[in-house]
C-alpha cells in the first residue's frame, strides 16, 4: 500500500492502486472514493419532490349573481381532494371569500351555495404555481 501526503489537509492518506485488466489504466481507491462522494453530494442536493412544497397558497374571490352583483351570506365550500376535508367560508356584504395558507401540494375543489342554489365547482391544481389564485363563483339565482 502506498502512503501519500494530501496537499490540502496535510494528512496522510493510505491509497491502494488498482489496475484494470481490460484497459490497463491505473486508478487509486482515493479517486474512486472522491468520485462516489461527489455523486452522493449531487444526489442529496437534487431538487425536492413536489410533495415537499411549503404551505402558503391563497385562494380568494367573490360570489356573484349573473349580473356581477355580490351575494352576501353565501357559503363557499373548499374540499381538499387528497383527504376530502372540507372548509367553509360565509361571505360578507361585498361577496368576498378567502382561504389562506393552503398547501401547494394538494388539489382543491371549490363551489358556493346561496339559498339552495349552487355554483359550478372549480378546481385549483397542485401544478398551478401561483401563490394567489382568484376565482369568481357565479350562482344563477333565478
Amino acid at each position: 500500500m502506498n502512503q501519500k501526503r494530501s496537499r490540502i489537509t496535510g494528512a496522510t492518506i493510505a491509497s491502494k492502486t488498482i489496475t484494470s485488466k481490460t484497459t490497463g489504466k491505473t486508478i487509486t481507491a482515493v479517486t474512486v472514493a472522491v468520485a462516489l462522494l461527489a455523486l452522493l453530494t449531487i444526489a442529496a442536493n437534487a431538487s425536492p419532490d413536489k410533495k415537499d412544497k411549503t404551505v402558503g397558497r391563497l385562494l380568494y374571490g367573490k360570489v356573484l349573481d349573473p349580473r356581477d352583483n355580490p351575494l352576501p351570506d353565501a357559503v363557499v365550500y373548499l374540499t381538499n381532494t387528497r383527504n376530502r376535508a372540507v372548509k367553509t367560508y360565509i361571505v360578507g356584504q361585498d361577496g368576498t371569500y378567502r382561504f389562506p395558507a393552503l398547501s401547494t401540494a394538494v388539489d382543491y375543489e371549490v363551489y358556493a351555495q346561496y339559498k339552495s342554489k349552487k355554483s359550478d365547482t372549480k378546481s385549483v391544481s397542485q401544478f398551478d404555481d401561483r401563490s394567489q389564485v382568484y376565482l369568481d363563483l357565479k350562482i344563477d339565482i333565478r
